[in-house]
């Protein structure tokens, strides 16, 4: 059986990914950073036996250390790791440069960096280090952004996290190819998760749908699908992609 550590999994999107990886037959370990109730909602909704709930701060490199040490001692292994926990943009990290103070700017580069970019890496060499040891192929998926490349002019410390991200990524996939492991990353652009409800209900959420010629937003469980396909064995051939989630309302050439 297959068994997976997905971070960030108590709402929104990793909610939907630990519940797809379950429906699969994969037993799930759904991270949290603070709210365990709604980690222990997400695990009464995942298919099958033997889940388990873990906390801890990935921002911290011991914590990041516990959380993994801690799947491992559950599941004797993880043989699939969904990077999804980040710092999202919301109006405490709205840091536009032209009026945001020093101090906040500064305070958010170092909280997003921390936790969009340098947790999954240690995160991501913990697993993987894991795996080589134990001789077994694997999948890493990291969750970007489509703001990787269009740009984030409100949360540039988002954009450039999660550029960093893929980046990573990509580094990675060449990187431990020979182990038998694949890493991907999908970039999805506005996801209609409950902490989206009310910007979509609101004034803006007309033209946040606009932005995408199909007129809608993506929703949580079609960034999930994409996941199950990029952590199953028919996809190895994929590592190192960046697939985008976005509509075709931002295409990269």
């Amino acid at each position: 059986m297959t068994t997976a550590l997905v971070t960030g999994a108590s709402r929104g999107i990793g909610r939907a990914i630990a519940v797809a990886l379950s429906e699969r037959g994969d037993r799930v370990a759904v991270h949290y950073g603070h709210d365990r109730e709604a980690a222990e909602e997400t695990r009464s909704l995942l298919t099958g036996d033997g889940h388990l709930v873990v906390g801890g701060d990935l921002a911290d490199p011991a914590g990041a250390r516990a959380v993994v040490d801690t799947a491992l001692e559950a599941f004797g292994g993880i043989d699939v790791l969904v990077n999804n926990a980040a710092l999202a943009p919301s109006p405490a990290t709205l840091h536009k440069i032209d009026e945001t103070s020093y101090e906040h700017w500064d305070q958010v580069w170092s909280q997003m960096l921390d936790l969009d970019l340098r947790a999954p890496a240690n995160v991501s060499f913990l697993v993987a280090r894991a795996l080589i040891s134990a001789g077994r192929p694997g999948a890493i998926v990291n969750v970007g952004s489509r703001g990787a490349f269009r740009g984030e002019p409100d949360f540039p410390a988002y954009g450039a996290a999660k550029a960093g991200l893929h980046a990573m990524g990509q580094s990675l996939a060449v990187a431990l190819a020979p182990h038998g492991i694949a890493v991907t990353s999908v970039a999805p652009g506005f996801v209609g998760t409950d902490r989206q409800e009310q910007t979509l209900a609101g004034a803006r959420g007309e033209a946040i749908r606009a932005q995408s010629p199909f007129g809608r937003v993506a929703t949580p469980e079609e960034v999930a699908a994409a996941v199950v396909y990029l952590t199953s064995p028919q996809s190895q051939w994929a590592s190192g992609a960046v697939l985008d989630l976005n509509g075709a309302s931002h295409l990269r050439t």
